[in-house]
């Protein structure tokens, strides 16, 4: 046992398995610990067969939304299943356990964070999002919404993130948060961004015995230019500048309007490919092609190297994995002056833009049309390998573990 020096045991929890940036995430650092030494293990609700537990079912998931839409709370319901969950941990007796994305229709929070209490685990927490530092809200800045500093009410996103229909409990499940996490002796917390873990050492969190940056990373040897001529001849784009975005779900705060707007202004020879889930059509936009979410990553690896420019047009993103999916493929990216956007775009590997500046967009879009890829390709590939480096982020992670575990 890790406890007399031995190897430690590493339970992960999170929404997805293997897919998604989450899920990837996870899959690679329980593959890390395995290749020296220690043993990993998830616990998810869907996606990929992975070593651990599988919570619940589609129903319990079902079931647990409809609830959460109907009380305002999330993360109150799936008993039976979490408790199911806990007789699993119980088992396997982690030294630690990693919580990840928890929001998602199929664990019970109080529970959980009373049992990590009462039995004294150390604890690391990730933030991939705002949500274990707010009422609700998995982000707040386009809100402007400062509230979770102090105390959460009165929610501008009642009916937005995980909705809710009739009430708004963010005040409830704030102290909630507040009070549970502040029982976990050995909690280390951990941002994705310098921006997110500036905001964390503001919250509810502050009191964490460890709060740390630890980016977000790609693995190089899969992430890297490669031939796309075969795509683009299949999309019939050989003479086009492609401008390419990326999100799991379309939605207006992924940037969904703004290049429905651009499509309108480009020069001729542009054209937009849009990856992910999409609610509506958009047959309309004669120079915009939708291609539905895939998980085949070598196939996003060829529209990334295919790519002349990566649109980020989010406001909120705590560390986009794939604007540094681009930059290791050696594509250069534009992005809004907002969270941990800068952050992510070294020198030379592209540009930020102010929120509603379609002028200075569509001229950031001209100037590497300009330039051509060729320009930023060795600066981004070589501002990805420093910065998002697969394996010295890794090794933070094990650190991190051995520091929280007095290990």
């Amino acid at each position: 046992m890790h406890k007399n020096g031995g190897d430690m045991k590493v339970l992960h929890i999170n929404a997805v398995s293997g897919i998604r940036s989450t899920g990837r995430i996870c899959s690679e650092i329980i593959a890390f610990l395995h290749e020296n030494g220690h043993k990993g293990y998830i616990a998810y609700s869907d996606g990929l067969k992975a070593r651990g537990y599988k919570i619940g079912t589609k129903f319990d998931h079902k079931c647990h939304a409809l609830f959460s839409r109907i009380s305002g709370k999330q993360g109150y319901f799936s008993v039976l299943e979490t408790y199911r969950l806990l007789k699993y941990i119980d088992f396997l007796e982690p030294d630690i356990i990693h919580l990840h994305n928890l929001h998602g229709n199929y664990i019970n929070l109080k529970m959980l964070l009373k049992f990590i209490a009462k039995k004294d685990i150390s604890t690391v927490l990730t933030l991939h999002d705002c949500w274990f530092f707010t009422g609700k809200c998995f982000h707040f800045t386009v809100e402007g919404c400062y509230k979770w500093k102090v105390e959460c009410n009165h929610c501008p996103r009642v009916h937005k993130d995980n909705p809710s229909w009739f009430f708004d409990k963010s005040r409830k499940m704030y102290q909630d948060k507040k009070n549970l996490f502040g029982q976990i002796k050995d909690l280390a917390v951990v941002g994705v961004s310098d921006w997110i873990t500036g905001e964390a050492r503001q919250s509810l969190l502050k009191n964490a015995q460890i709060i740390r940056r630890i980016y977000n990373w790609v693995d190089f040897n899969i992430f890297k230019p490669v031939s796309a001529e075969d795509l683009r001849r299949s999309m019939n784009l050989e003479d086009k500048f492609v401008i390419l975005g990326v999100a799991s779900f379309w939605t207006e705060e992924k940037g969904l309007s703004e290049f429905l707007q651009l499509s309108k202004e480009l020069q001729k020879d542009m054209v937009i490919v849009l990856i992910g889930n999409l609610n509506e059509s958009i047959d309309a936009y004669k120079n915009i092609i939708h291609i539905r979410e895939t998980h085949d990553i070598n196939s996003m690896v060829k529209f990334y190297s295919m790519a002349d420019v990566f649109l980020n047009l989010s406001m909120e993103e705590a560390c986009g994995r794939a604007t540094i999916e681009a930059l290791a493929c050696g594509t250069p990216v534009i992005a809004m002056n907002s969270t941990s956007n800068p952050e992510q775009i070294g020198v030379n590997c592209g540009y930020v833009v102010e929120k509603d500046d379609q002028v200075d967009l569509i001229r950031k879009i001209n100037q590497v049309h300009r330039n051509t890829k060729i320009f930023y390709s060795e600066y981004c590939i070589r501002y990805a390998n420093q910065t998002f480096n697969k394996t010295n982020c890794l090794n933070d992670y094990i650190q991190l573990y051995r520091e929280i575990s007095g290990g």
